[in-house]
């Protein structure tokens, strides 16, 4: 029987991000070891209670009406002026005290990356996957807020139609370490995001310079939140408010990292690649972690419906699509450390590849 998922009650434990807040707070008023706190949140508490609370393998009834979901979506709305009042609140105190050592100053803007990225991003990331405008210009907004609003172009025309295969970027290669990775993500993205916005311009005959290239809105948008960086803090804030820019997409980029390491779609006969299925994701049905992320980690739900709300994205079982033994800050932990992350997640991806595609011999991956 499928879960009752329209109370506030059952939407609460997704509201674990408010948490963060008061942390950023208390390290910038009390600095010392008081500023690791939203790291150690986000990371260490979360690891903790999935250990303690165990899995939910529940599903809910996808045909939910989504004006039953509305205590579920609050907390994307919101969020917005939450992480915004967070981050130049944080800049306006910082150059204006002079309590806090430099290694301090470090400590809070990384905690602050690691709230805008783990939370921020993640919420942008469901916004953008929804249909109406105002979810899509929360989602542009909080992208701005990072510098990393071609996330949204590569996102949606990119990784979700070439997921798997060499044309998308941020799909790990196996044995490829997450610092290589990162690096070359950083260099590959942004130019993929220009060509797929091209291409799609001159399908309909515009050039790429035309109004309606997001780019125009995403440089816009970016350069008001640099604006106001500065106005609110000056040159530091400027190089503040990019450190913490810089962290967030560093910890999106781990999850991104995760989510499809090692996993490739066969190609076919005609070039072409076979659908994206189930076992093209790995997933984690760990409780705590899924509240803190809106369940990003039942990523193979998410290929298949990728507009299907949070709340109603379904878990697999362990025989349908790839389980990993940690949630994702756990697992993110692990790849920082390459050599420990192969030795736990390489056997699981050749395991992977005898059970969906046991006739394959040759994993040279293929020319893009």
């Amino acid at each position: 029987m499928a879960p009752d998922i329209t109370s506030l009650r059952h939407a609460l434990p997704f509201w674990l991000s408010l948490g963060l807040i008061p942390l950023a707070f208390i390290g910038a008023t009390q600095g010392g070891w008081t500023v690791l706190l939203m790291p150690a949140y986000a990371w260490m508490l979360t690891t903790l209670l999935d250990a303690v609370l165990g899995l939910n393998e529940d599903n809910p009834d996808p045909q939910t009406d989504e004006q039953d979901l509305i205590w579920h979506r609050a907390i994307t709305l919101i969020w917005l002026p939450l992480q915004l009042l967070t981050i130049y609140g944080m800049i306006w105190w910082v150059t204006r005290t002079s309590h806090l050592s430099w290694v301090e100053i470090l400590g809070l803007f990384f905690g602050l990356g690691v709230m805008s990225g783990t939370i921020g991003i993640v919420y942008a990331h469901e916004l953008l996957h929804q249909r109406n405008d105002l979810e899509r210009w929360l989602g542009d907004l909080l992208l701005a807020s990072v510098l990393y609003s071609h996330f949204r172009t590569e996102h949606l025309l990119v990784h979700h139609s070439h997921v798997g295969t060499p044309r998308d970027a941020v799909t790990a290669r196996y044995n490829e370490g997450f610092h290589r990775y990162f690096l070359r993500v950083l260099r590959d993205c942004p130019p993929s995001a220009w060509a797929a916005e091209r291409d799609r311009l001159a399908r309909v005959g515009r050039p790429v310079w035309h109004r309606s290239n997001p780019f125009w809105r995403y440089a816009a948008l970016q350069a008001g939140a640099l604006l106001l960086a500065f106005l609110v803090g000056g040159w530091f804030g400027l190089v503040l408010f990019a450190l913490q820019a810089f962290f967030a997409v560093w910890q999106l980029e781990l999850t991104n990292y995760i989510e499809h390491y090692g996993l490739t779609r066969r190609q076919l006969p005609s070039g072409k690649y076979e659908p994206v299925r189930p076992h093209h994701s790995w997933n984690a049905p760990h409780k705590a972690s899924n509240w803190l992320l809106i369940n990003l980690q039942r990523h193979s739900d998410h290929h298949t419906k990728p507009d299907r709300r949070f709340p109603l994205l379904q878990t697999y079982a362990a025989d349908e699509a790839p389980m990993l033994p940690f949630g994702y800050p756990a697992m993110a932990t692990l790849a920082m450390i390459p050599p420990l992350w192969r030795r736990r997640m390489n056997p699981r991806v050749r395991a992977w590849r005898k059970t969906y595609y046991p006739d394959v011999t040759d994993w040279t991956p293929p020319q893009r």
